[in-house]
């Protein structure tokens, strides 16, 4: 029961000093609320329209699969290193991988995600 006790009481304060800081810093911080200061922020330019607008997924979607091949590719270079350690088992397990990012690649390809519109 101790060690329920002690870990109760970790939260606790690890809370409390969440809290206190917010507290703390909602005291000392300026509120100055004004126009400008409430404006949507688009790159040091004045903002156009409505910020609330439909925004195209599309490229979303590209710079996620560009993630993925990025990540295959950190995972390839040291797996290329230690090809010579590793063996037959390791081949087949690479194969097994780029086979799924080929096939995640081809179904995005049909989906015309890759289209840059």
């Amino acid at each position: 029961m101790d060690q329920y006790l002690s870990v109760l009481i970790f939260l606790l304060v690890g809370v409390g000093i969440v809290l206190f800081t917010f507290f703390i810093a909602r005291l000392i911080r300026p509120h100055n609320p004004y126009k400008e200061k409430n404006q949507t922020y688009e790159c040091a330019e004045a903002p156009v329209g409505n910020s609330w607008v439909k925004f195209n997924n599309h490229f979303y979607i590209f710079a996620l699969i560009f993630v993925v091949f990025d990540v295959e590719a950190v995972f390839l270079f040291p797996w290329a290193v230690a090809f010579g350690q590793l063996g037959l088992f390791a081949l087949v397990e690479m194969i097994i991988f780029i086979a799924i990012l080929v096939f995640g690649l081809y179904y995005a390809w049909k989906k015309g995600v890759l289209k840059w519109v």
